[in-house]
């Protein structure tokens, strides 16, 4: 969190409390705020946005490692969304996946 200016008086002498603000110069006090996280959207191929519990199809062939591939049109039902490099969690055929949703579509 990067200090702020003080309010009353404008300068950037200010000490960081635990939950609060004080300028060094004046005296001022003031709560410190808590910044919301902005909510995370996650958009599929064709920028539709995901949910959790959505079902999803996915678009194109993706190669998984050695000769396995999972086929375009595979579905998964009531996905997570998750952070990380890959934004979904879900089960295609009994198998645990993690998908980009530029991979995907919303079903």
């Amino acid at each position: 969190m990067t200090k702020p200016a003080c309010p009353a008086c404008t300068l950037d002498d200010v000490l960081s409390h635990p939950n609060h603000w004080e300028c060094a110069t004046c005296g001022h006090e003031w709560p410190k705020e808590e910044v919301p996280e902005a909510a995370r959207v996650v958009k599929d191929a064709h920028g539709n946005v995901l949910a959790e519990g959505d079902s999803i199809t996915v678009i194109k062939d993706l190669k998984l490692g050695g000769a396995q591939v999972l086929k375009a049109g595979s579905k998964a039902k009531n996905i997570r969304l998750v952070d990380g490099d890959h934004e979904i969690d879900c089960k295609i055929d009994g198998i645990a996946y993690g998908l980009k949703a530029c991979f995907v579509k919303k079903a």
